[in-house]
């Protein structure tokens, strides 16, 4: 009997009216469903027993988000190091990782089954470290964004000790190939395939005209300076949108290649060429 972990963000499904959907679908072909409530403390009682996500995952076969994107991100972090395949059904707004959505997701019972590819995505890990010790890690699915609040910051980017940029401006994105379709690509960064392994570094509204966005190689050690923060500057990191925080003068900002990956279940419905089309291109 397979079993099937369900991420129900609360937020998208208060009433778990879709979740006990999708959970009665499952159970019917026999499949054993946990269900995990996630992105909020509060919700109503469901009808059916839930549990945390760390006590539901060890000897999970699949794991099913029923949300969206933010989602995904949000658990990343908590999965690894289990390597279950995880799918995800958007009940929110674009989504580049969630495959399904309300409409098809009878084909959950195709992922039950085990017929999909595993696609490792890879993930960054992120540290700040200050006067030479570390005060500060993540790992992030999508990017790091050092960037200033109201006022623009002077950022010093390095690769293994090599300076690559050096300029003031909103920011800097160092993102994987995953988080290439998100705030990267706004800034005007390239779109990577997301299987693909690099490290994409972009700086965002940078007051300097040769600023432009690189694509280094996944070994790269990447280093972000910040400095002039403590005239009254304020610079921050946020690692995937999880919170806010504040960098000193001096801070140094590391990220590189995570140990870790995420393995997303590819059913095959689109690519990643139809994919991006479809969310972000011309509608004919």
């Amino acid at each position: 009997m397979k079993k099937i972990v369900l991420c129900t963000n609360v937020q998208r499904d208060g009433d778990f009216s879709f979740t006990g959907q999708v959970k009665a679908m499952l159970e019917e072909k026999g499949a054993h469903v946990a269900v995990c409530p996630v992105c909020g403390e509060h919700w109503r009682d469901p009808g059916f027993e839930t549990l945390p996500l760390e006590q539901a995952l060890p000897g999970a076969d699949l794991l099913v988000t029923l949300g969206g994107d933010g989602t995904i991100l949000r658990i990343a972090p908590q999965v690894m190091g289990y390597e279950v395949p995880l799918v995800g059904v958007n009940l929110g707004h674009t989504g580049f990782l969630t495959e399904l959505d309300r409409s098809n997701a009878g084909l959950l019972l195709k992922a039950a089954a085990g017929d999909f590819t595993t696609v490792p995505r890879m993930m960054l890990d992120v540290e700040i470290r200050r006067g030479g010790e570390r005060v500060f890690f993540d790992t992030a699915l999508n990017d790091a964004v050092i960037s200033g609040i109201v006022q623009n910051v002077h950022l010093t980017a390095m690769g293994d000790g090599s300076r690559i940029l050096a300029f003031s401006g909103d920011g800097v994105i160092v993102s994987s190939p995953t988080g290439s379709t998100a705030y990267s690509m706004a800034a005007g960064g390239p779109l990577v395939e997301p299987d693909a392994e690099a490290i994409i570094l972009t700086p965002v509204c940078a007051h300097m005209l040769a600023a432009r966005s690189f694509v280094l190689g996944p070994e790269r050690t990447v280093k972000v300076l910040p400095s002039d923060v403590s005239d009254g500057r304020r610079c921050v990191l946020s690692a995937d949108g999880r919170g806010l925080i504040d960098l000193l003068d001096g801070d140094e900002v590391i990220v590189r290649k995570s140990a870790h990956r995420l393995l997303m279940a590819d059913l095959g419905t689109k690519s990643f060429y139809e994919t991006a089309f479809e969310k972000l291109g011309e509608r004919a």
